[in-house]
C-alpha cells in the first residue's frame, strides 16, 4: 500500500484500542466517541479483509492479525512520539510536567518542592496528581511517581525504586493529650480508626501486634493517604500512615507515633519512558527525588 494511502487515523485508533484492550478507554485517550473508534477500526478491517478484534459482550480481544499489526504499530508510534518530544523539548527545555500519585503529591512532594525550585529556579514544574498509568505520549508528563503493592515495572517504560512503604500508627498530639493514655494496641480502639481505601492495613497491623481487630472498630474510609493525614491532624482518630508522609508532622510535634511496629505496604517507583532520554529538567527532578530518599 502506498504511503499516501495509509489510513493513519484508523491505524492510530486501532493501536490505542489494541494497547488498552478497550474501545471505551481508547475513546477516552483519543478524546473522540467510542462510536468513532469502532467505526474507524471497522473500516480498517474492511480495508485489510481481516478481523483485528474478536468482539465479545463486554470486551474485545485481539485476533492473530491484530496482534501482528499492534506489534509493529506501538513501537512505531512510540518512536514518532519520542522524536516529537525531543524536538518539542528543545524549545520548551525549562518546562516539566510530573505525574504523581495524589497522596504522594499532597503528603511528600508539595511540602518539599521549594527545595527543588531553589536548586533549579529556571524549571517551571507542573504536577498532575493522577494514579493512572500513563504512556508518556506527547503532551503527557515526562516522568511519573507510582505506588504499587506488587508491581515493579510497567510496559514500555523504565522504573527506579524510590522507597519501601512502611505503615505506622499515629495520632494528633492534641487528641492524645485530651484522652486516655495509650500503652498497648488495645487502647487504640478507644479513639477510633481512620482507614485508607479499605480496612485491610489496620487488620494487618493488629495481626502483627498479636490481636484481632474487632468488627466494631470500623471507622471512616478515605480515598488516599493525604485525606487520612488531614483527618488525623484534625483529631478524628488514629491513622495508619506511610512513615515517610508522617515524619514531618511527627517532627513538628503535631502527630505522635504510638508504637514502633510497622507493616509493609508496597513501594514507590520513579517511572519514565527512558531515563537516558529525559530532558534536562526531568533528569534534574529524577536525580533530586532519588537523592531525597537514598540519603535518608
Amino acid at each position: 500500500m502506498k504511503r499516501s494511502r495509509l489510513p493513519l487515523t484508523a491505524l492510530r485508533s486501532f493501536e490505542v484500542a489494541g494497547r488498552l484492550e478497550s474501545f471505551t478507554r481508547a475513546a477516552e485517550e483519543l478524546f473522540i466517541s467510542q462510536a468513532a473508534v469502532s467505526r474507524q477500526i471497522r473500516e480498517l478491517e474492511q480495508l485489510l479483509g481481516e478481523p483485528l478484534f474478536e468482539r465479545r459482550h463486554r470486551s474485545v480481544i485481539l485476533t492473530g492479525s491484530g496482534r501482528k499489526l499492534l506489534a509493529v504499530l506501538t513501537p512505531s508510534f512510540d518512536r514518532i512520539d519520542e522524536c516529537l518530544e525531543d524536538i518539542r523539548g528543545a524549545s520548551m527545555s525549562a518546562d516539566l510536567k510530573v505525574s504523581v500519585e495524589p497522596s504522594f503529591a499532597a503528603c511528600w512532594l508539595v511540602p518539599r518542592l521549594p527545595e527543588f525550585r531553589k536548586r533549579h529556579p529556571d524549571v517551571e514544574i507542573s504536577l498532575d496528581a493522577d494514579p493512572r498509568t500513563i504512556e508518556f505520549r506527547t503532551g503527557q508528563a515526562q516522568i511519573a511517581i507510582r505506588h504499587s503493592a506488587t508491581v515493579t515495572a510497567w510496559p514500555r517504560t523504565e522504573s527506579r525504586h524510590l522507597i519501601d512503604v512502611r505503615m505506622v500508627p499515629v495520632i494528633a498530639s492534641d487528641l492524645l493529650a485530651r484522652g486516655s493514655p495509650i500503652s498497648s494496641p488495645h487502647d487504640i480502639f478507644a479513639y477510633g480508626l481512620l482507614h485508607e481505601e479499605t480496612r485491610d492495613a489496620w487488620s494487618r497491623w493488629f495481626e502483627a501486634a498479636g490481636i484481632a481487630m474487632p468488627e466494631t472498630a470500623r471507622g471512616p474510609v478515605y480515598a488516599d493517604d493525604g485525606l487520612v493525614l488531614q483527618a488525623a491532624l484534625r483529631g478524628q482518630g488514629v491513622a495508619l500512615l506511610d512513615e515517610a508522609f508522617a515524619e514531618e508532622e511527627i517532627r513538628a510535634g503535631r502527630l505522635r507515633q504510638l508504637f514502633d511496629l510497622s507493616v509493609p505496604n508496597g513501594a514507590y517507583w520513579l517511572v519514565a519512558r527512558s531515563f537516558d532520554r529525559l530532558a534536562p529538567p526531568a533528569a534534574d527532578f529524577a536525580r533530586w527525588v532519588t537523592e531525597s530518599f537514598h540519603k535518608r
